[in-house]
């Protein structure tokens, strides 16, 4: 499961797909890093359109830092035995973020909907595996200002924060910078009176 409590959150590292054969029925499972519902939705079209033919392609996504939206579909297969499976495997994977997508080509022989939970579950995890793993931050949105002549002052502090700078703006009366913090610098940073840090000024807008 994913730790709500983190200031992180782990992202499949590429594209990955795993085959598996249970009785005659193949299942093509492939993983996908989304961002997003709509590159999801797109990602699963694709699919669709690349196997016209098969059975179903049952799917499930979780995305967000906390992993908050989660869907899923049997696309056909009984109720809570394909995509319920897909769900579980990403949500044991520690993922989110993604995309997994079973693809079914049925081969004849009923399997049964333990044997369905059991396939579609093992598919979506040998490609969550074969996928990676990678680590990101999350991140908030800082501004930091201070007059001329204290532009150190704000790299400092960015330095000391771990901050990454996105935009730097020279105005009349001084510096102004868009930075992003990890969440516990900018929780930190948010308790902070603004005089603790003079001369550099911040807002959390």
């Amino acid at each position: 499961m994913l730790n709500l409590f983190s200031d992180t959150y782990t992202v499949p590292a590429k594209k990955a797909d795993a085959h598996l054969r249970e009785r005659g029925s193949r299942f093509l499972a492939y993983a996908f890093p989304c961002a997003d519902e709509l590159k999801a939705q797109h990602a699963l079209q694709d699919l669709k359109k690349q196997f016209p033919d098969a059975t179903h392609h049952c799917y499930a996504m979780v995305l967000g830092a906390d992993g908050a939206c989660q869907k899923s579909s049997d696309d056909g297969e009984p109720a809570y035995s394909a995509g319920k499976p897909i769900l579980r495997a990403i949500l044991a994977s520690g993922l989110t973020n993604v995309l997994v997508v079973v693809v079914r080509y049925f081969g004849g022989t009923q399997l049964g909907i333990p044997g369905l939970i059991q396939a579609y579950g093992s598919a979506a995890g040998m490609a969550l595996e074969a996928a990676g793993r990678v680590e990101n931050r999350i991140e908030k949105s800082c501004f930091f200002t201070a007059t001329h002549g204290k532009e150190n002052d704000i790299y400092r502090l960015l330095q000391t924060l771990q901050a990454r700078i996105t935009e730097t703006t020279y105005e009349a009366d001084g510096i102004r910078i868009q930075a992003m913090l990890g969440l516990k610098e900018w929780q930190l940073l948010k308790t902070r009176d603004a005089d603790y840090y003079f001369p550099v000024r911040f807002s959390m807008e």
